[in-house]
């Protein structure tokens, strides 16, 4: 008889057929609270993504609970600690992921500065007849300031390193053996930015880091880029920046309550915005999948868990 292993949150269908395919595959999205209850002591195994919430109350309603795999890098919406009390771990899918938001966040960075949607919809909109566009912002040779040096930026100030950019980051640890500037203070970082690139986890730590002094002293010719987690930005401050021209625009993958994406963030020509899709290629998704495969099969095995959390 298959395991049963509950499914919490959306997942690639293929990586649904495959886990469908070894174990006793149960969508709560198709469930009721009976019908959970009913079985709630034979679930062992959660499998949810990176954005969804795992509550320290959904945890203690599974009482033979031990493993929540985790699709995706981050584990903010997981109650980590509750698990560790519940006496479960948690695995991610860290490294995969990685090139491709960096990337996408390379992508945001030239697609605001250099206004490459806006010019785009001029060309639409047939404004190419009436004269050229409007001059924009230079990328190479510019000051990159980097909020989260971790894998993710990393990759980025590698790429950056090819665009001749000056390179400066703050983060928890100062990596010593990183050949850029570290800056202490994340204001100071913003102030000296051209763009400020937000690569830090989500969680109470960071909510709302990026607030209105940051975005003051990142300035009127400052751009932000936010490819980590929308809880990171003070979206209201933020929005408020760019109705003031307190910074000049901002690219952004992630927001505070996806899918849910504030109207002053779009139809404007200095914001570049994506539905949370940095690792959303083939390649990477196949790789994610595997992990997560990887760590529910190890567990069922009693093996060493592949990527548990930090």
């Amino acid at each position: 008889m298959k395991q049963k292993v509950l499914k919490q949150a959306y997942l690639p269908d293929a990586l649904t057929a495959e886990l469908s395919e070894h174990y006793d595959l149960r969508e709560l999205a198709q469930m009721t609270a009976a019908d959970l209850a009913a079985i709630a002591d034979e679930i062992t195994v959660v499998i949810t993504n990176g954005e969804a919430v795992v509550t320290r109350e959904f945890i203690a309603s599974l009482p033979a609970l031990k493993l929540i795999a985790v699709f995706g890098v981050g584990y903010d919406g997981v109650d980590v600690a509750a698990a560790r009390d519940h006496g479960a771990q948690v695995t991610h899918t860290p490294g995969v992921l990685t090139d491709d938001v960096a990337d996408l966040a390379m992508g945001l960075m030239l697609a605001t500065s250099r206004k490459i949607v806006a010019a785009q919809k001029f060309i639409e909109q047939g404004g190419w007849r009436q004269g050229g566009f409007q001059w924009t912002r230079k990328v190479s040779g510019a000051r990159l300031g980097i909020f989260g040096m971790g894998r993710i930026g990393q990759a980025i100030a590698r790429r950056a390193q090819a665009f001749d950019m000056e390179i400066s980051y703050t983060d928890r640890n100062h990596h010593r053996s990183l050949p850029y500037r570290y800056v202490a203070d994340l204001h100071e970082l913003a102030a000296q930015s051209d763009f400020l690139m937000v690569c830090a986890p989500g969680g109470a730590q960071t909510r709302g880091l990026i607030n209105q002094s940051v975005l003051a002293a990142l300035g009127p010719q400052g751009i932000l880029i936010n490819i980590s987690r929308g809880s990171v930005v003070d979206e209201a401050a933020l929005v408020h920046a760019l109705e003031n021209n307190l910074i000049a625009g901002a690219g952004l993958d992630v927001f505070a309550n996806e899918p849910n994406v504030p109207a002053a963030l779009q139809q404007r020509d200095n914001v570049v915005i994506t539905p949370h899709m940095a690792s959303a290629t083939w390649e990477t998704r196949r790789e994610m999948s595997r992990l997560v495969l990887e760590n529910v099969h190890a567990w069922f095995a009693g093996a060493p868990l592949v990527t548990p959390v930090p």
